[in-house]
């Protein structure tokens, strides 16, 4: 009887054994060993095929090419990216989109000057895909001079505070204000407004800028 009892308490502690190693098993869906987490689909044949989630890209420097915040070094048409510490970088990014300028949104007001990428330049791939969609980056310099603030003479958008010439046409240009420029300046954009009867009575000329208000009054100098 003793015998008996005594098997018994050990196939009892065999079983209880199996339970706690089965329950420490990784469940389907759970963690593998690897650390990555998992999912599951099975077929009609009853076999199970783990499906792994798609990896995070990481942040920072090189997860994405010329991302918002990070820098590229000199030169509009052949650039690269570069640590904005380091000593190649010239002008960060400030706001970034995919296609093409006339179609996407605007860049910031004070943007310098804006970065074209073509759609493949695999050279500078940063993830790993072999591709780089098409898109533009919106740049300000590192150090100055900015010719997107107002009056600085460039940029690629107008603003209040710019000065324009007329360049014949119809047309104007914008230039520095403070004459620096290759031509002097003829008028000064004092108000951006919806409509050309918003414009106050100094107004000599109306420069298109685009936005909520698309209408820039200017004043002869």
């Amino acid at each position: 009887m003793r015998e008996r009892s005594g098997v018994g308490v050990v196939c009892g502690l065999l079983v209880l054994l199996g339970a706690l190693l089965t329950g420490c098993q990784s469940p389907s869906g759970g963690v593998a060993e690897d650390g990555r987490l998992g999912g599951q689909t099975t077929g009609g044949t009853g076999e199970t095929a783990t499906v792994w989630p798609a990896p995070t890209r990481p942040s920072g420097y090189g997860a994405v090419f010329l991302a918002v915040g990070e820098c590229s070094s000199f030169g509009t048409t052949s650039f690269t990216e570069a640590p904005c510490t380091g000593e190649r970088a010239a002008a960060r990014v400030t706001a970034r989109h995919d296609g093409t300028v006339r179609d996407g949104p605007r860049c910031p007001s004070t943007t310098d000057f804006v970065l074209h990428i073509s759609e493949q330049r695999p050279a500078s791939d940063e993830d790993g895909d072999g591709t780089v969609p098409q898109g533009y980056a919106c740049m300000r310099n590192l150090q100055p001079p900015h010719p997107g603030d107002p009056g600085g003479g460039g940029g690629p958008r107008t603003i209040v505070g710019d000065c324009v010439y007329d360049s014949g046409d119809g047309q104007v240009r914008e230039t520095a204000c403070d004459g620096t420029g290759r031509r002097k300046p003829q008028y000064e954009v004092i108000r951006a407004v919806a409509e050309r009867a918003d414009c106050p009575a100094p107004t000599a000329l109306y420069v298109r800028l685009g936005g909520k208000r698309p209408v820039g009054c200017a004043r002869p100098l």
